[in-house]
């Protein structure tokens, strides 16, 4: 390397130093890519985000036989000596069913709440999002978000009553979602898995499956689990899901303490207004 060369590397350092944050300088210290055996990394636990067996997968599983994951995994160091998956759940299952041996990898050290908040915003990026997806996604970020100290000071809403939301808006300016979309959204977190897989192919549309769409399913959170399965029960004999409206007043005889599987059904059996 002769002088000059070496006074130019140093100017690029230099201003490469100049126009970087201290985070990127923190982050690139505390990085590096290598390859890693796909059985060293476990996934992230509860994990929102589900690899399915689609053909989306098989495509992807494609590409990698024939060009190899072109972008790594982001991976971090846990305390046994193995690597826990933070975002590339699926490229490392494409990996896996391409055959290759290991996956390329980001190796960066993170905290627990940092871990989470980049695992759902890399997520996010994704085509197609089930409301599942989201909802738990949303609420595990919220979660982290208040944990690492943002705000959460109580404001008062419409009827009075404290409420911590000030966490929820600044999230609704990260995502395509409302502070009032993303409360719905964690609201299906109420749901038992049999109703909110119902939700889902609202966007899946699977054939021979009941589909419900999100407003019902909001106001279907609010019910104990007991009368969710009863509920499920009678969606199941009918072979229809509820419209908002007689969601609505599900909800309302439940809180009067009145909902049962004869009134279940007398409301599902209303001609909807659609019909």
């Amino acid at each position: 390397m002769n002088k000059g060369t070496a006074i130019d590397l140093g100017l690029n350092e230099a201003y490469n130093d100049l126009f970087s944050t201290q985070e990127d300088r923190d982050n690139a210290q505390r990085s590096y890519v290598t390859d890693l055996p796909a059985a060293e990394i476990s996934d992230f636990p509860n994990h929102p985000f589900k690899v399915r067996m689609d053909q989306s997968m098989v495509e992807l599983a494609d590409s990698v036989k024939q060009y190899g994951v072109l972008v790594p995994s982001l991976v971090r160091p846990m305390p046994d000596g193995s690597y826990q998956m933070v975002s590339g759940h699926r490229r490392k299952r494409a990996a896996e069913l391409a055959g290759l041996p290991t996956v390329p990898c980001i190796i960066r050290e993170l905290t627990d709440d940092e871990a989470i908040i980049v695992m759902v915003d890399s997520n996010l990026q994704r085509e197609q999002i089930l409301p599942s997806e989201k909802a738990v996604a949303y609420k595990m970020k919220l979660e982290a978000m208040k944990r690492q100290g943002m705000r959460t000071d109580l404001t008062f809403g419409p009827l009075g009553q404290k409420s911590a939301i000030n966490t929820r808006d600044t999230l609704a300016t990260e995502v395509p979602d409302s502070s009032r979309q993303i409360q719905r959204y964690i609201r299906l977190t109420n749901l038992i898995p049999e109703l909110l897989d119902m939700v889902d192919n609202s966007v899946l549309k699977e054939a021979g499956k009941l589909q419900m769409a999100l407003r019902p399913a909001v106001e279907l959170s609010y019910l104990p689990e007991a009368e969710q399965t009863a509920l499920l029960e009678v969606m199941e004999g009918e072979i229809r899901t509820p419209s908002h409206a007689q969601a609505i007043k599900m909800r309302s005889f439940s809180e009067h303490g009145k909902l049962n599987p004869d009134v279940i059904l007398s409301i599902m059996q209303e001609e909807k207004p659609n019909q």
